[in-house]
């Protein structure tokens, strides 16, 4: 009879963070499954998720020491300290958001503690992992978030209205970036009654942007556009094609009630979309939210969870946008971490066994040194 595999959930120390690695629901899968789960006392709080809750799922609920005390996998949302990670069993997983090119120290500790780190965000971008993959979860709820937070800000309705007094006109959003974040911004916006509007450096995103009702905003009579690099990936442009499209794009900002920045390349700070001169021409009382803010910022003069007013434009952006949904990003983040884990369970071992393809992918350390060739490179 093999020992059932133990899985702690530890409780966020970041700054900020609301989330919380497992819900309910994805402890009564693991304990399906044959494992046994611990949670550490108030992991839910930010969620709306009482311990309570926890227990009836069929956790143990208790503090930091007793729930990673021999345990095979530690949960979490962002990388814990390695020294909170003391009286786990030897090689113990640590299945988490690890930011490992911005946290390159920490990662060094968790080989140096002979932790097994696996980083999700390193999730590869194939059609199976899908449903294991955070960064697509939570770029969905935080585009969604941002077109709230900037409709909240703007001194305006969105939609069109037609009242006795007269005609209010639809506000005008325009969408910088058409991923995951930026189609559903692109959504949300639209169910608001904006008029929108949403560029991309891959031109493949053209019809993605029609399909949901707005319009393209791309520079047709230049070469050289192709952005579209390896795994789907934005790539550099010719230079005469980003002098164009530089032009376009701030003719059209200077129109807009509403943008919303969405660009974001893993590994590098975020790119820089919106200069001060391009902010000057917008009109008083419009409002940008960069969603790049934490890696840097697309929009020039950004400050994390602050309000700047620059020429009489508002820009917003949040550091963490999705903790700001904390109980459906938790959920999502849970069952992407099921999702992957359980994929990989061996009933006859009673623990998950990883592939060489995901597994190589998000593995960064592993006997006491640092394996991942991303971080090696």
């Amino acid at each position: 009879m093999t020992a059932s595999t133990r899985i702690a959930v530890l409780k966020e120390r970041a700054a900020g963070e609301t989330r919380v690695s497992a819900t309910p629901e994805t402890v009564k899968k693991f304990i399906a499954l044959g494992a046994v789960v611990a949670v550490e006392q108030g992991a839910g709080d930010g969620a709306s998720i009482s311990d309570e809750a926890y227990r009836e799922a069929g956790a143990a609920v208790g503090p930091l020491e007793t729930v990673v005390k021999d345990a095979d996998i530690v949960f979490g949302v962002q990388g814990p300290d390695a020294a909170l990670l003391a009286g786990a069993k030897p090689g113990v997983w640590l299945t988490a958001a690890l930011d490992p090119f911005v946290k390159r120290e920490r990662v060094d500790a968790y080989a140096a503690a002979g932790v097994e780190a696996l980083s999700l965000e390193f999730m590869p971008r194939i059609t199976r992992a899908q449903s294991m993959d955070i960064l697509s979860s939570q770029s969905n709820l935080a585009g969604y978030k941002a077109v709230l937070a900037a409709a909240d800000a703007f001194g305006r309705a969105f939609p069109m209205m037609m009242t006795a007094a007269g005609t209010i006109t639809a506000a005008r959003a325009f969408i910088m970036g058409v991923g995951v974040a930026g189609l559903q911004a692109i959504a949300t916006a639209r169910r608001l009654g904006a008029q929108v509007s949403a560029t991309d450096v891959r031109s493949a995103t053209r019809e993605q942007i029609q399909s949901l009702g707005a319009k393209p905003i791309f520079v047709e009579s230049v070469a050289g556009i192709e952005g579209e690099g390896a795994g789907g990936y934005a790539t550099e442009m010719s230079e005469e094609y980003q002098k164009a499209q530089a032009e376009l794009v701030s003719s059209h900002i200077a129109k807009q009630d509403i943008v919303i920045t969405t660009a974001l390349i893993p590994g590098r700070a975020a790119p820089r979309l919106i200069t001060d001169a391009q902010i000057a021409t917008m009109r008083p009382g419009s409002v940008i939210f960069d969603l790049a803010v934490a890696q840097g910022g697309n929009v020039e003069g950004s400050v994390a969870d602050q309000v700047v007013v620059k020429h009489g434009v508002k820009i917003i952006g949040y550091s963490n946008t999705p903790a700001h949904l904390a109980s459906d990003a938790s959920a999502l983040f849970a069952r992407n971490l099921y999702n992957f884990l359980s994929a990989f369970w061996d009933k006859e071992a009673g623990k998950p066994v990883l592939d060489e393809e995901i597994g190589n992918a998000v593995r960064l350390t592993q006997g006491g040194k640092v394996v991942n060739e991303r971080l090696l490179g």
